[in-house]
């Protein structure tokens, strides 16, 4: 199970890079973070009914995840619309972890032994390092760039939270996780999402 669960950990982080550089590199970030989610949405509605849904209890934790995420895609549009692939997603992907380390510790009391902290400050260090070059000189970094990428972090960080309190009240984490997989196509109807911050 251990080596089942590092493999499938290994490829969903494969499959998010890939989106993500889908998102920098595509003709236009907002349309492809559509389609994407359109996607993903999609397989996720064809698993909820062998999955069953959440329990009522969850459905606050997801609708309180599905309003992060629509912060979440628009500030990785905008983080990718003015800085680089190399530059945005170690600073919002390495900082991520420790602010979700320290929320979870604040907030929902879980601990983390020194070994897993010494780990994720490690990893954070070393993605920030790689950001700090990112494809331009460290003293020309975007500041625009930089701030909507930590803005991204604390957006991942939140729906971190959301999403594992929520996964853990709902009794069937396999279906919360599928009900929030279609959450982001929220952003389809979002005035602000399909608006000002989808524009160049």
């Amino acid at each position: 199970m251990a080596t089942l669960v590092f493999v499938a950990v290994l490829f969903a982080a494969a499959c998010h890079a890939g989106w993500n550089a889908l998102i920098k590199v595509g003709l236009d970030p907002l349309s492809t973070t559509i389609l994407i989610a359109i996607g993903a949405a999609a397989v996720s509605l064809a698993g909820l009914p062998f999955a069953g849904m959440p329990a009522s209890a969850a459905w606050p934790w997801l609708i309180g995840s599905a309003v992060i995420h629509l912060l979440y895609f628009a500030a990785l549009i905008e983080s990718y619309r003015f800085g680089d692939l190399g530059q945005v997603y170690p600073l919002a992907r390495g900082s991520a972890p420790l602010m979700t380390a320290i929320a979870s510790t604040l907030l929902i009391g879980e601990h983390l032994s020194l070994l897993g902290w010494t780990g994720i400050v490690t990893l954070g260090v070393g993605v920030l390092l790689l950001s700090a070059r990112g494809g331009r000189d460290i003293m020309q970094l975007d500041r625009r760039a930089v701030g909507f990428a930590l803005l991204t972090a604390l957006a991942i960080c939140a729906y971190s939270v959301t999403d594992g309190i929520g996964a853990r009240v709902s009794q069937n984490p396999q279906s919360y996780v599928l009900s929030a997989c279609w959450s982001p196509t929220l952003w389809c109807w979002c005035p602000m999402g399909c608006g000002a911050i989808g524009r160049p």
